[in-house]
């Protein structure tokens, strides 16, 4: 009767567990852009991380992916609108790959849960809960930069923009900053659990945050020049419309107009393929012009555009016009969007569900600097703004930072704002201004500090005009990367694991 009674008291425990994980999912989505509830960060790990404590390592699999399900299912549910809506795909096939999408990323809470519970097997409690902010930041590190050429989207650190550990991203950057909200999570599980005194609780989690708040008043970089005015070009083309022939000319001739009314920037800038067209097509008729007028007006133009290769390989192209024309070629591909990886199973899979996508080569990591302005600036295209490495790698030759996107794919979701975010993450991480450009929105400046400037707003065509400073030096997250955060997480859990300070067996049922 009471070996009964105790099983009906552990599944009744599993159930309320099996409704809060998905909640504490959702939680997170609202932790990032556009609501920016940053501290809601905490709690939702608090939760997910406090159903793994007492449990096996598959009902910590379980519940992990339950909490996947959340996250992901609410926090990247645009990946339908860009499929149907605007990829042209039908509604079936574009929910069975959405949900695809959803079901394979949530994966990854479920792995972490797992791994940290079976890890931990024979360790006390008041070990395991040390484990969680590891293997959490690790398997965030592999499904970031490793898994399909990386996906960054929804990590915990770009939450925290507003908040005092923003002061640590230029230093350990944002998996380092990861670790630190993950371990602080686990510091008031700790406590609230009586692992550690609740006073060792609010000491360290003074330290850690109060740290972050004094790191925020330190410059790592400096102004190296004077003032650059800048004109930030939002053509608000839908993408449905962009890539019809009739509406070709009819776009040219906006952004020709558009510019020819502000030449007297030092910078004009353009949002991603602004130029429904290659670059074949309208190199002599209408960039030749463009560039020599640029030149003419002193002023550097930033345009963007597709680009057909010697081979018959295609490129998502930028190019600076005026007194130094330049060249980049994208080179952090979007998986699925403008790759496909698993050939040629995802060709058929793709092909049956009538989904056409786009088939881009890398432009490589071996590409010069462009400059604009007199000073050389780094160039990243859409997604590559995910990738802190795009950025850093050209540290400290780069003055600023260029982005131009193509945001329309996704509608009036929250895909945009979540970009917009994590953009913005490059800005603090480097110590550079980021000017922002989008077909859409959100085009934006921001300061070296990740606050943005100026912007304008979504669905809206016209130009931001602003200003902003050439930035020498390197913060010191640019110096090292990732390494060295990646390296003491590794050495940290192998520490834990061979640690000899087992006190007794325990079966986490």
């Amino acid at each position: 009767m009471n070996n009964q009674m105790e099983q009906m008291l552990m599944l009744k425990v599993f159930l309320q567990w099996v409704k809060i994980t998905p909640i504490a999912g959702i939680l997170l989505t609202l932790a990032f852009a556009p609501f920016d509830y940053s501290y809601l960060v905490i709690i939702s790990l608090f939760l997910v991380f406090q159903s793994w404590l007492n449990c096996s390592s598959a009902r910590a699999l379980v519940r992990g992916y339950l909490f996947g399900l959340g996250l992901f299912g609410s926090g990247i549910s645009w990946v339908y609108i860009s499929i149907h809506d605007y990829g042209g795909a039908p509604a079936i096939g574009a929910a069975l790959l959405t949900v695809a999408v959803v079901l394979f990323w949530s994966l990854f809470p479920a792995i972490t849960g797992y791994f940290s519970v079976k890890f931990a097997r024979g360790k006390l409690k008041n070990q395991l809960v040390w484990f969680f902010p590891f293997v959490w930041v690790l398997l965030e590190y592999y499904r970031g930069f490793w898994l399909l050429n990386g996906f960054p989207w929804l990590q915990i650190a770009y939450t925290q923009l507003q908040t005092p550990l923003q002061g640590f991203v230029p230093v350990i950057g944002v998996y380092g900053t990861s670790f630190l909200l993950a371990l602080s999570a686990s510091l008031l599980i700790a406590g609230f659990n009586k692992i550690i005194k609740l006073q060792l609780t609010v000491i360290l989690m003074v330290i850690i945050w109060g740290s972050g708040a004094y790191l925020q008043t330190v410059k790592w970089t400096e102004v190296i020049g004077g003032e650059i005015k800048v004109a930030l070009i939002q053509g608000n083309v839908a993408q449905d419309q962009k890539w019809l022939a009739n509406n070709r000319i009819k776009t040219l001739l906006s952004y020709q107009q558009m510019t020819a009314q502000n030449w007297d920037a030092d910078i004009i800038i353009w949002p991603e393929t602004a130029i429904p067209a290659y670059l074949s097509q309208v190199k002599e008729f209408y960039l030749t012009p463009l560039s020599q007028q640029a030149k003419a007006k002193k002023t550097a133009l930033v345009v963007s555009l597709p680009a057909k290769g010697p081979n018959g390989e295609y490129y998502n192209t930028v190019l600076t016009l005026g007194e130094n024309e330049g060249r980049y070629n994208k080179n952090h591909l979007l998986p699925f969007g403008e790759y496909l990886p698993f050939q040629p199973v995802s060709g058929f899979i793709l092909n049956l569900l009538n989904i056409q996508l786009g088939d881009f080569t890398s432009g490589g990591d071996t590409q010069k600097l462009m400059q604009a302005a007199g000073y050389s600036f780094a160039t990243s295209i859409c997604y590559e703004d995910a990738f802190a490495g795009e950025a850093t790698r050209h540290m400290p030759e780069a003055a600023f930072l260029v982005n131009v996107t193509n945001d329309a794919w996704f509608g009036d979701s929250i895909e945009p704002h979540q970009h917009m975010q994590i953009a913005q993450m490059r800005a603090v991480e480097t110590g550079r201004y980021l000017l922002r450009v989008t077909n859409t929105g959100v085009t934006a400046i921001v300061a070296p500090n990740g606050e943005i400037v100026k912007k304008i707003d979504s669905f809206k065509k016209g130009v931001l005009r602003g200003a902003i400073h050439p930035m020498g030096g390197m913060t010191p997250y640019a110096r090292v990367g990732d390494n060295i955060v990646i390296s003491f997480l590794i050495i940290g859990l192998i520490i834990m694991l061979i640690s000899p300070f087992v006190f007794k067996e325990r079966n986490y049922e």
